[in-house]
Formats: C-alpha cells, structure tokens, sequence
C-alpha cells in the first residue's frame, strides 16, 4: 500500500511540476483537485489550512506539496511528494536553460519570452480563484482581492507589503473578515 501511494504522489506531483511555469502558484489550482477531489488525500477545509501554513512559513512556495505529502504518507511521503515536483522542473530549467543561452540570438527568442508571461499569469489567476473560491470567503475577500488587483495594475512596481498593510488596515477598521 506505501509504494502505491508514493507511485500516485509522483504521478500526480511530477506532470503538476512542469507545468508550473510562474512557480509553484500556478499549480495551486490542480493540486487542489488533484489532493482533494481526485485521490482524497486531505479534504477542502485542511487543504486550505495545509495552503495557509505554506504561505506562512519561509520557504518556496511549493511547500505546499510537502505538506500533502506528509499528511498522505508521513516523512518519506513528503520526501516523495517534494522530489516529485522539484526534480522534473529543475531537470527541465538546466536543459532549457542550455538551449536557451546557445540561441539566444534567433528572433523566436524574445517571441517565446513573451508569449510565456501570460501563460503563467493565466494559471496564478487560476489558482488564486481557485483558493478563494474554496476558502470560507466573504464579499469582503473578494472586494480586497479586486482592489488589490486594480492598485496591481496601476502601480505594478509597489511592494506587496503595502497593499498586504492597507488590507490589513481594512480588517481592522471594519472588523474580522476571515
């Protein structure tokens, strides 16, 4: 039964690892279905707790991975879990990484490095709608969420700790919204 799940956390955590382009938060969304609703490895409520933890502690931000991992099958399962999303990838970045100093200077070059920027905001949009929508959230998330989005978008070189602080603000002028 341990080397079945250890072989189902690399299947489902080795193909999420290359396509995690923009990082591990672009695949937040399909490890979600993927623990939850699929394999029933955590149910919705402690995958949102598992997220939180994630974001808290220091780290990558794939740690969310980890934590499945441990919770499916101990320490070798968030051993397993780990190497699975970390090792496709990075094999993945050295090769393309080769190959894309060598041909720096061919003029599909810039195309593909634009054309891969809202690709990977497409899929952190995706998985931040997908965390919310499976959280507890109020209007008040939402609306924080898309004055965030707006001041982003006209502003998109101010630190995140600003708005993180005005949200912060928010909550504590208008009471818990968690």
């Amino acid at each position: 039964m341990r080397d079945n799940i250890y072989l189902q956390l690399i299947a489902v955590f080795a193909p999420l690892s290359l396509l995690s382009l923009g990082g591990g938060q672009s695949i937040v969304a399909d490890i979600n279905q993927q623990a939850v609703a699929i394999h029933h490895w955590v149910t919705q409520s402690e995958f949102i707790d598992l997220f939180a933890m994630s974001r808290a502690a220091p780290g990558p931000g794939a740690l969310l991975t980890t934590l499945i991992g441990w919770k499916t099958a101990g320490f070798m399962g968030a051993v397993v879990a780990s190497l699975a999303l970390f090792m496709p990838s990075s094999l993945l970045a050295y090769g393309a990484t080769l190959a894309w100093t060598r041909h720096h200077h061919h003029p599909w070059h810039r195309t593909a490095e634009r054309g891969l920027a809202p690709v990977a905001v497409g899929l952190i949009l995706a998985s931040a709608v997908s965390v919310m929508r499976a959280s507890s959230s109020t209007w008040m998330i939402w609306g924080l969420a898309a004055a965030a989005l707006v001041i982003f978008l006209a502003r998109p070189k101010l630190s995140p700790l600003v708005v993180l602080l005005a949200a912060g603000l928010v909550n504590a002028a208008l009471g818990p919204i968690f």
